[in-house]
């Protein structure tokens, strides 16, 4: 799997750009605030329908127009293949797919396998658990449409079950009502809860093994998923139903005082645990910096191993974040992979071999690179 071609038209500060990149290593490099990143951010909205940077496809939009489109051209499977973005302020978003609409977003899940990997990734263990379920979502939307769908249901049932909870406490009457919402919550958040737990416990392996490979066996990485609930068998998804239905009956009248659900996979969390202790408690910037890297390869490894081709990997302004040995440990490890990096000093890429393409951004406008450094 591999980028051909992208075309941008109104899209951030790109009024119009077609290019062309390479099979290899993509440096796209220039000043700050000229609209590396914006490139990253198109490739990311044709593998998961939105941006990585908002939820508002307005802010995508090109100062005084009124929408954007984006076009990216691939090779994947031995065939050519196409995906289409068309935004027009107070519409809806489409997306085609090989120059067919797609009605739903789930549709285009797993069509352009993609891993980012950006300096905000350090809130991966320093921030909240919000962020640490975004990152195990976007991979595992990628993998399995289902369970993108999923979570989209599960979005919808919780805002519903929590508007009802407010209504409830002058409207007792509609108390009957909850238990209609329970089920729809419990057996969508279960399902949720049981992939994550599935997919974190791979990702506990592997980003295990590449963590001691980093680190020269000095250091021992695991993950675990740590629900909002108690559950004996994570595995079984009726174990997890029967202990999601008990917690929710239990928190009942808390619930409704709350205004809120305050169980399920929306509370979820996972641990990073470096040497048996907290990463974010006790873990330097350095080894965060490392564990980050680990999972990031570690996520390559999954989506290799689970659609047998590796997916385009977007490394933005990155490289500043890691020292020498991680940045070589990096390069060794993603030479297969079609690869997007964007930085202000192409230097950074003076071994960067034959297969390496330059692209300097210069105020929204990407002059022709040199292909050498």
């Amino acid at each position: 799997m591999y980028i051909n071609k992208l075309k941008l038209r109104y899209f951030r500060n790109y009024k119009e750009l077609d290019v062309e990149f390479g099979q290899g290593y993509n440096i796209i490099y220039g000043d700050n605030a000229q609209g590396k990143t914006n490139i990253i951010e198109a490739i990311f909205l044709c593998a998961s329908g939105r941006s990585h940077r908002t939820s508002r496809d307005t802010e995508l939009i090109g100062s005084e127009e009124n929408g954007y489109y984006v076009k990216l051209d691939m090779f994947k499977e031995d065939r050519d293949s196409s995906i289409e973005m068309i935004f027009e302020k107070n519409e809806r978003k489409n997306i085609k797919i090989n120059e067919i609409p797609v009605k739903k977003i789930a549709n285009l899940m797993g069509h352009l396998n993609v891993v980012i990997f950006s300096p905000e990734d350090l809130f991966i263990i320093k921030e909240g658990p919000s962020e640490r379920r975004r990152f195990i979502d976007i991979t595992l939307s990628q993998l399995k449409p289902s369970y993108f769908h999923d979570l989209q249901q599960y979005s919808k049932i919780l805002l519903q079950r929590n508007m009802l909870l407010k209504v409830m406490v002058n409207k007792k009457e509609l108390f009957d009502t909850l238990e209609i919402w329970n089920n729809h919550l419990i057996k969508t958040g279960s399902r949720i809860m049981k992939v994550r737990n599935e997919f974190i416990g791979i990702m506990d392996v592997k980003a295990g093994i590449r963590h001691k490979q980093l680190t020269n066996e000095a250091e021992n990485l695991s993950v675990r998923y740590v629900p909002s609930f108690n559950v004996k068998n994570m595995y079984d998804l009726n174990d997890i139903e029967e202990s999601y239905r008990k917690t929710i009956e239990a928190a009942i009248k808390k619930e409704i005082i709350k205004c809120t659900t305050l169980f399920g996979p929306h509370r979820d969390d996972y641990d990073i645990i470096l040497n048996g202790m907290s990463t974010k408690i006790y873990g330097s910037q350095g080894q965060q910096r490392t564990a980050v890297l680990s999972l990031k390869l570690s996520e390559i490894d999954i989506m290799k191993e689970d659609t047998e081709d590796y997916p385009v990997l977007l490394l933005d302004d990155v490289l500043s974040e890691l020292d020498n040995n991680r940045q070589e440990y990096l390069f060794e490890n993603i030479g297969k992979i079609q690869t997007f990096i964007t930085c202000t000093d192409k230097s950074f890429f003076r071994k960067a071999d034959s297969n390496a393409k330059f692209f300097n951004v210069v105020n929204g406008t990407v002059v022709k690179g040199i292909d050498s450094v």
